[in-house]
């Protein structure tokens, strides 16, 4: 028993993928989504959309899966409560801690942690169930091994098609600290998809060098099947109908053991960024990034040849009119094109770019495709049996079901109903999703029913079996519980460094950040006085994980920017430091976790940091600012020819230079900062001071000054202490 889960960003797309053969749709709410531009639904939309679903056998998961700050976080419960009652099967949360509240308050919530939590190891899975989660959304990083291992503890969802994220999941503030718009608050700017260069030979070029291909893992879907995965999901809520559909039929096959041909190149025409990859679960291949078209390259249909001043797509393939194109030299984007009529040997396009003899035209929108996807429509199979007597109320059962009415025919003077009038009567169906088959039709007598009663007698029958076959698969909240006054106490004077070497830093607390997590250097640990954290990345699974274990007897406690590392540091009796990747940001989360250290968002103003400060809390507030962590080789694994170096610089088209960070972790992993270091100096809790990047000796002693730092970084940004995230 498997699940085939495809998006639904509006309600087009949601009866798209039902119609496809979709076991599951997700959607968001009009607040609190991920992906904030789709066209999301209001409350009433959800209750209509959740019965015609569920009266075809169609669960509905509600994605509230975003950054709650505190002045919001009633209005998200009361979210929650409200997408619950409207008939949601589940409700996909990224905040671990709010969801634990949820589920501890309202037991009979369903819940599924979002990928966005970041879940990528056992821990994580085990943290989940613990907390009352039914469900876990891995992180597309996630290896098979160990998704494997984590299919064995919780009920696991896999991403298996549609666009990939640059960063690990939820860990990504490019866009944030770039442009000002939030990623974790569903505003992303996509900044991933915009040209840069690498200072590394070979790279220099400008290209989309952050930017993935697309995930397909066609039929290694099975193998995930046979690992122990229960459902598989389609990303996709940005994207056309057209594609929902192309996405659901082609895994739909693939799963029920039908593959259709053509089903790939249906999906191909409808959306295709970089010709897929496999992504990372099976290991980065070679297509993993596209760095020379950054959207939808479509498939390849024919060769350009210069005819006469007119462009002729030579191509066994007939194309129509109003469809496009995409034109590619040399591997490379030039423009677009459009169909201009049939040819012999193919057919015509016109541009307004010039175009050369060799040029390769792809198709990216295939008109009559797109009308034969979104032609069908799934009817749920119903059996009907009426019964008209004389002098007896109309009565009639579907599948087992006893519907009366209330009309009481008497004996025709004239005419008496007949079998083909009720036939034609309850054919009609209305915008009932029924697919009548008839048992027994019963007349007794000759009774006189007028159209109108038997027209009114079957809405009734079928909108009475309809209710009941869409009803919510729960019980309705009928009281939202007032939130619990949760206050953070006590003042926090302390500074806390994150660095590569803690040799000459004064802090109350080091936080090592290793170069290598198999050989790690406990000599940096210098002579360092104060507490003493590891610093682990929120990505860390397997081997590299268990290597870790032998150094923590070095340590105080772990410092790490992924949840899971509550369950790790449990496990190894040491105390946890956690990091700003939790993305705290209200005091109703904070109360949910047990930590000897927290770290508050770095999204957070100082205006809406200051409410949750506490004895025991930390503001990012001097120093390097991490706004990706990757999981992958952004040279392609080029690993004969790499140069092994441990800072890159990434530099985009304005000139902005981004560093870069390799480490090792049981392979090469990098993290991305800041163009600008952060000086934002502040006097209500504990600072944190990254000093990954630079003198960690230098920065840790002037981290609450902001001249200091001013003239020290020369290049720096007050982050978003003052300007809040949208």
């Amino acid at each position: 028993m498997c699940e085939l889960l495809a998006p639904a960003g509006d309600l087009a797309s949601a009866r798209a993928a039902i119609n496809s053969g979709a076991d599951a749709i997700y959607l968001g709410l009009k607040s609190f989504s991920a992906r904030a531009s789709a066209d999301n639904f209001g409350e009433d939309e959800l209750r209509s959309l959740c019965a015609y679903a569920h009266a075809l056998g169609v669960r509905v998961h509600v994605a509230l899966n975003t950054l709650v700050k505190q002045s919001e976080t009633e209005d998200f419960i009361n979210s929650a409560v409200a997408a619950h009652n409207a008939g949601a099967d589940a409700l996909i949360i990224q905040d671990i801690f709010l969801g634990r509240y949820l589920k501890k308050t309202y037991p009979n919530m369903c819940l599924h942690l979002s990928t966005q939590a970041g879940v990528n190891n056992i821990y994580g899975a085990k943290l989940a169930g613990e907390y009352g989660f039914d469900r876990v959304i891995l992180a597309r990083e996630t290896p098979f091994e160990e998704i494997k291992k984590i299919a064995r503890i919780i009920q696991t969802e896999v991403f298996v098609q549609g666009a990939l994220c640059t960063c690990f999941s939820g860990q990504c503030y490019l866009s944030s600290f770039a442009g000002g718009n939030s990623g974790n608050r569903g505003r992303c700017k996509q900044p991933c998809r915009k040209l840069y260069s690498i200072d590394r030979e070979g790279f220099t070029e400008r290209a989309y060098a952050l930017s993935p291909s697309d995930l397909s893992v066609g039929e290694d879907i099975l193998k995930l099947a046979e690992a122990g995965v229960y459902s598989f999901k389609i990303e996709g809520r940005m994207r056309r109908p057209e594609y929902v559909s192309a996405a659901v039929a082609y895994y739909r096959g693939i799963l029920d053991g039908h593959p259709r041909p053509g089903a790939l190149s249906d999906l191909k025409r409808t959306y295709n960024r970089g010709n897929y990859t496999r992504g990372l679960a099976f290991g980065q291949d070679k297509n993993f990034l596209s760095r020379a078209v950054q959207g939808h390259i479509g498939e390849f249909c024919g060769t350009i040849k210069v005819v006469n001043g007119r462009y002729l797509c030579q191509s066994a393939q007939k194309c129509a009119e109003g469809d496009s194109f995409k034109i590619l030299r040399g591997g490379k984007e030039v423009c677009g094109a459009i169909f201009s009529g049939s040819a012999k040997d193919g057919f015509y396009i016109s541009s307004n770019t010039r175009l050369l003899n060799g040029d390769k035209a792809f198709i990216t929108t295939d008109s009559r495709l797109n009308a034969r996807l979104l032609e069908g429509r799934k009817l749920r199979p119903v059996e009907l049996s009426v019964s008209i007597c004389e002098g007896k109320i109309l009565t009639a059962s579907i599948d087992g079901k006893q519907f009366s009415g209330e009309f009481v025919p008497s004996a025709a003077v004239n005419r008496a109903v007949t079998e083909e009038d009720i036939v034609r009567c309850f054919d009609k169906v209305d915008t009932f999703p029924f697919e009548v088959r008839y048992k027994n039709i019963t007349i007794d007598g000759s009774p006189f029913v007028p159209a109108s009663a038997l027209n009114a007698f079957r809405r009734q029958v079928y909108g009475q079996y309809f209710n009941i076959i869409s009803a919510p698969p729960h019980t309705a909240i009928q009281k939202v519980d007032p939130l619990p006054d949760v206050t953070n106490t006590g003042l926090n004077g302390k500074i806390a460094t994150i660095a590569r070497d803690l040799t000459g830093v004064e802090a109350d607390i080091g936080i090592l950040k290793p170069d290598d997590y198999g050989a790690v250097d406990l000599s940096k640990l210098g002579n360092f006085g104060g507490q003493k954290f590891l610093y682990l990345p929120p990505f860390m699974n397997g081997d590299a994980l268990e290597g870790v274990k032998e150094v923590l007897p070095a340590f105080d406690g772990v410092y790490c920017d992924g949840f899971w590392a509550i369950e790790f540091c449990r496990e190894q009796g040491k105390k946890l430091f956690a990091g700003c990747g939790f993305n705290l940001a209200s005091s109703l989360s904070l109360s949910q976790l047990n930590a000897e250290y927290v770290a508050l968002s770095k999204e957070l103003t100082f205006a809406e940091a200051r409410p949750l400060a506490g004895a025991n809390t930390f503001l990012l507030s001097a120093g390097d600012i991490k706004v990706m962590d990757l999981v992958y080789c952004p040279f392609g694994k080029s690993c004969k020819t790499c140069d092994r170096r441990d800072i890159y610089t990434i530099t985009d088209e304005s000139g902005r230079a981004f560093p870069m960070r390799r480490y090792v972790a049981g392979r090469c992993a990098f993290e991305l900062f800041n163009c600008a270091s952060l000086v934002a100096p502040q006097n209500f809790t504990g600072t944190l001071a990254d000093c990954t990047l630079g003198n960690a000796a230098e920065v840790s002693g002037m981290a609450d000054s902001a001249d200091k730092l001013k003239n020290y970084f020369k290049n720096y940004t007050s982050g978003h202490s003052k300007s809040p995230v949208l």
